[in-house]
């Protein structure tokens, strides 16, 4: 028996607003909208999108606001299939008037790697890369 990642669950300051960034970036890569179940609060719906078998949660936050490298998340990865895929996920970016934090590059640490980072509209960093499999230091 194996141990795997299900599901991530972001608290965003406004569901359908991160929804359409979420799906705008990344659903011509295929992400989709998986479901939608009640919390157990019982006064909003978390929305899951997927990707296979993977899925990103929405759910809505009490308050506060998110701070980039702050204690929390540092950065939320996607890969896509082709080098290609990260200048179209840049483009799309572009459109939606996000915020680049960097614009596609080679990855700074990793050869053979490229990559682009922006902010959802929660701040929260988003990384969309591609990398060869056989060069993923992760997966050595």
């Amino acid at each position: 028996m194996g141990v795997s990642i299900h599901h991530i669950d972001l608290a965003v300051s406004d569901v359908e607003r991160s929804l359409a960034f979420y799906l705008g970036l990344l659903g011509p890569f295929g992400m989709r909208e998986a479901g939608r179940f009640p919390t157990y609060r019982g006064t909003e719906d978390v929305v899951y999108l997927g990707y296979g078998d993977q899925y990103l949660g929405l759910r809505q936050a009490d308050d506060g606001e998110y701070s980039y490298y702050g204690v929390g998340m540092e950065h939320l990865a996607f890969y896509v299939e082709k080098r290609e895929d990260v200048d179209t996920a840049h483009g799309l970016a572009l459109d939606m008037g996000v915020t680049i934090h960097f614009p596609p590059e080679e990855d700074r640490d990793i050869p053979g790697f490229y990559e682009m980072f922006v902010f959802d509209p929660d701040g929260f960093r988003i990384e969309v890369a591609y990398g060869p499999p056989e060069l993923d230091p992760l997966r050595a």
